[in-house]
């Protein structure tokens, strides 16, 4: 069993026990709700996913590793350094509900 949600702009594949590092997002005590979900495997084989809900649990919350940002531009004596970290939140998927059957990790 697998699902397919949306999260930060980016579509993920879970399953139930799976950890994913997804872009910071708002938890309501240490518990997050997908219900945009894609996709969902189930008996019936690869279905759309209306009515599915995927909870999760976090894990952490951190900074991931810097990326260099270099700007350049030759005979213009213009270079350019930047760093970025983005934030991420680690969530544990603790549940897959849909049509009325729920697999749990």
């Amino acid at each position: 069993m697998y699902a397919v949600i949306r999260a930060g702009g980016k579509q993920y594949r879970v399953a139930p026990g799976d950890v994913i590092k997804v872009e910071t997002t708002a938890d309501d005590n240490g518990k997050v709700e997908f219900t945009d979900i894609v996709a969902v495997s189930g008996d019936n084989g690869v279905e759309a996913g209306a009515g599915a809900r995927v909870t999760a649990s976090v894990v952490e919350q951190g900074r991931g590793d810097k990326l260099i940002v270099f700007k350049f531009k030759r005979k213009k004596q213009y270079k350019k350094t930047q760093g970025h970290r983005q934030a991420y939140t680690a969530l544990r998927i603790n549940e897959i509900a849909f049509g009325g059957q729920t697999y749990k990790a």
